[in-house]
């Protein structure tokens, strides 16, 4: 039932953003208002990370498979793949790398504002 509860709370992030989304005339995702709205509930306190915890790990864990329908698509087209393929595996690892340093950066800030928050 815990399980259930926390998911029915994901989704009703989830459609609030899809709402914001066909409300609002930006061109921004649904998913990143549902993001957005997600955080703001949690950093507010309106909602508590145990609320979502456990469901937002099952779906965490879930998330591997979710890519496995979009490889088995690229098959068929490997052929217009292959000539570029060395171009996106150099940009792929790229933009990780950035992400990865941008977020690391990003929760070093946090947590050094937190600290002085704290004093």
């Amino acid at each position: 039932m815990r399980y259930l509860r926390q998911a029915a709370i994901i989704l009703a992030v989830t459609f609030a953003g899809e709402l914001l989304h066909y409300y609002i005339p930006l061109p921004v995702p649904a998913s990143i208002y549902g993001l957005l709205l997600l955080l703001g509930l949690l950093c507010s306190g309106i909602l508590r990370p145990e609320h979502v915890q456990d469901a937002a790990r099952m779906l965490i864990s879930w998330m591997p498979l979710m890519f496995v329908a979009p490889i088995a698509a690229l098959l068929p087209v490997w052929d217009r793949l292959a000539p570029i393929l060395l171009a996106v595996a150099v940009i792929s690892v790229l933009s990780t790398i950035l992400t990865m340093a941008v977020t690391g950066r990003t929760a070093q800030a946090i947590m050094h504002l937190e600290a002085k928050k704290k004093k």
